[in-house]
């Protein structure tokens, strides 16, 4: 535990702190309304920070003590006792809590722990902007202090301080501040987990709190929100975790002396402890999904049956037709939700003589060319596969001249065994082609077979008077992904007058 580490900053984070003082010094101011009720200075205050954002907002300068009592007064008055006048004295004592009428800054004192010395601050919250010599009032505007003391109340950093976390770490890194980088991936961590407490605590409230359709609307765009977020700082995890290991390769190529092995280390890691921090990351994201899927789909489902279960028939259809005298024509309101949709089971016979569709069918004439390129192309692609049917053959009968009988799976095996031949067995004619020698087994004697002539003429002279005979066996052969076969028995013998 390096102690210069954890006081690193202290005195920017002790000036955050007392940026809240005027707030704190107006809480314990003792002020009772009209009906002896404790008024709540500190709101007061807050409200007062509030009315001169907006005026600058609205670039309004002329803003003073006047018209801050009528705004509180308008604000309040129906909950609090205060006149108009009382507020004009309230007024003047917020303006000057905030800026002393002497007009000089409000300071504070405090010991730096990190540099061991006593401190002053001084803090701004309004500024003079005008005066009116007329009706003697003075404007002010909001100052810098102001500013930052109204952006602090709101909660905008609990929500992205992970993803404030993302971009400081890269500054550091870029700057080569790797020690603080470690510690910079380790506040990550812990913002790590406040996300998933803040997840786990919003499952248990979506299981509890969705009675009506606002509250589910309103909780399905706030994980809406989140999951947007974590998937946008789970693309910024990636980025980091691509520029380390970029400066990791840097360090570890370029460092031929080895002179910067404390930092190599350093990044390592770093690079190991952002991995375990974007792991834990990613389950929050995937629970965010999970939150949209399941968790609000239940509740919409829950939703759902508690309309169908808080509803009574008796009371809130019976009872209310027969104890209000309602006319007839208003009791099918209530009848026509529990009816079924009207359906005609009957048709005229005068339907016949509506109008009919009359389609008139025309022969379209044929374009011979059309026809002779088709021819074409057919034609090619016969004497291909012809060409194709011839090689698998030639193939077959080269392993057939060694033995007589061969299995088709120890030809898938020599085939598979040759680099020239293997890439047949990812084509499926191979597969038709054995299927083909099956259909026409035994293969004895050339036959006329119309279309198939060419083909057959063709197997039948590279055959050169050998007979085959082609029986199933029961395995089946899983050659390649996609193609699949039964194993089959190839059995050679010579005919000496069937066989062309």
């Amino acid at each position: 535990m390096d102690l210069k580490d954890i006081v690193l900053g202290y005195g920017e984070r002790y000036e955050r702190i007392l940026l809240f003082e005027p707030l704190n010094k107006l809480s314990g101011m003792q002020k009772k309304d009209g009906q002896n009720q404790p008024i709540d200075m500190r709101g007061l205050g807050l409200l007062t920070l509030l009315y001169f954002f907006e005026q600058k907002i609205m670039r309004n300068t002329k803003a003073g003590k006047k018209q801050l009592a009528q705004f509180l007064f308008q604000t309040t008055s129906e909950h609090v006792s205060v006149t108009l006048e009382q507020y004009n004295v309230l007024a003047g004592t917020i303006i000057e809590t905030f800026r002393p009428g002497s007009g000089k800054v409000r300071t504070a004192e405090f010991f730096n722990w990190e540099t061991g010395q006593n401190e002053i601050v001084a803090y701004q919250y309004l500024k003079a902007s005008s005066f009116d010599v007329s009706t003697n009032e003075q404007y002010y505007l909001l100052d810098e202090h102001g500013l930052e003391l109204v952006f602090a109340t709101k909660e905008f950093y609990s929500e992205f301080q992970l993803s404030i976390s993302q971009l400081v770490l890269r500054k550091q890194l870029e700057k080569g501040e790797f020690k603080g980088a470690l510690r910079q991936i380790n506040e990550m961590r812990v913002a790590v987990e406040s996300i998933e407490e803040q997840l786990s605590r919003l499952q248990n409230e979506i299981r509890r709190n969705i009675v009506s359709n606002e509250v589910f609307h309103r909780y399905e765009k706030l994980i809406d929100d989140i999951s947007f977020r974590l998937k946008y700082e789970n693309e910024e995890f990636n980025e980091l975790a691509q520029f380390i290991n970029e400066a990791k390769e840097r360090l570890h190529y370029k460092d031929t002396q080895k002179k910067e092995s404390d930092a190599y280390n350093l990044v390592l890691t770093i690079s190991y402890e952002l991995e375990k921090v974007h792991a834990y990351h990613t389950k929050l994201l995937q629970k965010s999904i999970e939150l949209q899927t399941t968790a609000l789909e239940a509740a919409k489902e829950a939703l759902y049956y508690i309309g169908v279960e808080s509803f009574n028939f008796d009371l809130d259809v019976t009872t209310r037709i027969i104890s209000n005298p309602l006319p007839a024509s208003s009791l099918k309101s209530f009848v026509v939700p529990f009816l079924t949709v009207h359906e005609e089971r009957q048709w005229s016979l005068f339907s016949i003589f509506d109008k009919q569709n009359v389609f008139e069918e025309r022969v379209e004439q044929e374009i011979p060319t059309l026809l002779e390129i088709d021819e074409e192309k057919k034609q090619l692609r016969n004497e291909q596969m012809v060409q194709f049917y011839s090689i698998v053959l030639k193939l077959l009968l080269q392993k057939l001249e060694l033995h007589n009988e061969i299995t088709l799976e120890q030809w898938f095996e020599y085939i598979r065994q040759e680099e020239q031949t293997e890439p047949l067995l990812t084509s499926r004619y191979v597969y038709d082609f054995f299927l083909l020698l099956h259909q026409r087994s035994p293969i004895e004697v050339q036959e006329d077979t119309g279309e198939e002539t060419y083909l057959w003429t063709t197997l039948h002279r590279i055959l050169n008077g050998t007979a085959l005979e082609i029986q199933e066996l029961p395995n089946i052969l899983h050659v390649t992904d996609r193609f699949t076969i039964q194993n089959m028995r190839i059995t050679k013998r010579s005919e000496v007058s069937d066989v062309l």
